[in-house]
C-alpha cells in the first residue's frame, strides 16, 4: 500500500532527548468546519442494510436507478453526488409528507415481509394493509402536490429569475419576487422560501402595510374592478396563525382580535345569499365603496361618492350587524338637511335604505378556493358574532332585506 506511506520530505529525522533544532518558518492557518463528503456507494449500501432496507439483490438496483434517473452522479472514489433534480425532489417529498423520504416506512415494510417469510404474518393482510397506506399517501400528496410544483419551477424555471421585487419578507425583510407564472406565488431567494398565493385574480401590494403577525408585507388580491378584492399575508396564508383558520385564507377570514386587516375588524354582517359567509368592508374599494362575502360570490355596493367609510365597532340592536360610519361630500350627500354623515345599519337603517345595491362578483375564473363552513366568528373583545348566532330576523325584516337588494 505505497499510498498509505509518508513521502520523504515529511519523514522526521531520528530524535533524541534534549536535541536542538531551527525553526525555519511559522505558519498560521484559519479554517473552517467542512460539509460532510458525499457518501460512496459502500457507505450507502452499509447504512441502507442498517436501515433494514433492501436485499443483497435489489440494493444494487437502488443504486443503478437512482443513477440512470438523475438523481445521483457517481464521482470519482465511487462518491454518489445528488443532482437539482434529486436535492428537490427530496426537499419536495420532505415538505410534503416526510415519510416519502426517511428510512422508517421503508423499513417497515421490509419487516412485514420478513414476518411472512417465516410464516408470522398473513401475505394478502399486509398486502392489503400496506396498499391502504400508499394509498392514502398518494391521494394526499396529489392534493398537495402544489408545493412539489413550487420548489420545482423555482430551481428549474427561467421565471423565477425574472420575477419581479413585490413585497418585503417578514423574516430578512428584503423584497420578494413575485413568480405571475401558475400556481402565482412569492419567493425569497435570500430565505429560499416560496409562499402560496390566491390564484385566479392579480396580486398587488397592499399600501406597504404588515401583517402584526409576522412582519410580512401584505399584498392584495383582486379579480377586476367589477370582482372582489382582499388582503393577504403571505406567511398566514400557507401557516394558518389561529386554530379555527385554515390554509388558503385571506385576511378576510382571519380572526385576529385588532388587526385592522382581519375579519374582526372589517366584518359587518352575514351574507343575505350564503349561510357561512361574513359581509367584509373593502377599504380599497373608494369612491364607489363596497362590502364582499368571504366565502360566495355576493358584493354590496353602497354610498358611492362618499368621503369616507368606516366600520363602527357598535352593533346593530335588531340584526347584530355591525355599524357603519359614512362621511360624504358637502356637494354630493344625499342625506336629508344637508347632513354630511351618518352612522346606522346597512341593512335596517331607512336613511341608507336607497344607496344599497346588491350585485355579484365577475369571476374570470372559479372560486379559487372553495369556502368551508365555519360558525362562531368573534368581533373580538368578547362581542357578540358578527351576523352570527341567534339575530332577530322577523318577517318584517326579511321583506325589508328583500326591498333593499332587488
Amino acid at each position: 500500500m505505497p499510498w498509505q506511506g509518508i513521502a520523504q520530505e515529511e519523514a522526521l529525522p531520528v530524535c533524541e532527548r534534549g536535541d536542538t533544532f531551527t525553526v525555519d518558518e511559522i505558519k498560521l492557518l484559519e479554517k473552517q468546519t467542512n460539509p460532510p463528503d458525499y457518501l460512496t456507494e459502500a457507505e450507502l449500501i452499509t447504512l441502507m442494510e442498517k436501515h433494514g432496507i433492501g436485499t443483497d439483490a435489489s440494493i444494487p438496483v437502488h443504486i443503478n436507478n437512482i443513477c440512470q434517473r438523475n438523481y445521483v452522479t457517481v464521482e470519482s472514489g465511487r462518491k454518489l453526488k445528488p443532482t437539482n433534480l434529486g436535492i428537490v425532489l427530496v426537499h419536495g417529498y420532505y415538505k410534503i409528507d416526510a415519510d416519502l423520504v426517511l428510512p422508517t416506512i421503508r423499513s417497515a415494510v421490509e419487516k412485514l415481509l420478513n414476518l411472512i417469510a417465516l410464516g408470522k404474518a398473513n401475505f394478502h393482510q399486509v398486502l392489503q394493509h400496506t396498499l391502504d397506506i400508499f394509498k392514502r399517501k398518494f391521494h394526499y400528496f396529489v392534493d398537495s402536490i402544489a408545493g412539489m410544483d413550487e420548489l420545482m419551477e423555482v430551481s428549474f424555471s427561467p421565471i423565477a429569475a425574472t420575477g419581479k421585487p413585490l413585497s418585503r419578507c417578514g423574516k430578512c425583510h428584503r423584497f420578494m419576487k413575485y413568480i405571475q407564472a401558475k400556481p402565482s406565488r412569492l419567493h425569497c431567494s435570500h430565505c429560499d422560501e416560496t409562499y402560496s398565493l390566491p390564484q385566479n385574480g392579480a396580486i398587488k401590494l397592499y399600501k406597504e402595510l404588515k401583517c402584526p403577525l409576522d412582519e410580512f408585507e401584505l399584498v392584495l388580491w383582486t379579480s377586476g374592478s367589477r370582482g372582489k378584492s382582499y388582503p393577504v399575508c403571505p406567511y398566514c396564508f400557507s401557516n394558518p396563525p389561529f386554530r379555527d383558520m385554515k390554509k388558503g385564507m385571506g385576511c378576510n377570514e382571519c380572526t385576529h382580535p385588532s388587526c385592522q386587516h382581519s375579519l374582526n375588524s372589517l366584518g359587518i354582517g352575514q351574507c343575505v345569499e350564503c349561510e357561512t359567509g361574513v359581509l367584509v368592508f373593502d377599504p380599497t374599494s373608494g369612491p364607489k365603496w363596497r362590502m364582499a362575502c368571504n366565502k360566495c360570490n355576493v358584493v354590496v355596493h353602497f354610498f358611492e361618492h362618499a368621503h369616507k367609510v368606516q366600520v363602527s365597532q357598535d352593533s346593530c340592536d335588531s340584526c347584530e350587524a355591525s355599524l357603519v360610519i359614512v362621511d360624504f361630500n358637502k356637494t354630493r350627500s344625499p342625506l336629508p338637511d344637508g347632513e354630511t354623515q351618518h352612522t346606522g345599519c346597512v341593512f335596517c337603517d331607512p336613511v341608507f335604505q336607497d344607496l344599497v345595491e346588491l350585485k355579484h362578483a365577475t369571476m374570470r375564473h372559479p372560486m379559487h378556493r372553495a369556502g368551508g363552513a365555519r360558525r362562531g366568528r368573534g368581533k373580538g373583545r368578547g362581542r357578540r358574532p358578527v351576523g352570527r348566532g341567534n339575530p332577530k330576523k322577523p318577517k318584517d325584516k326579511m321583506a325589508a332585506l328583500a326591498a333593499y337588494f332587488v
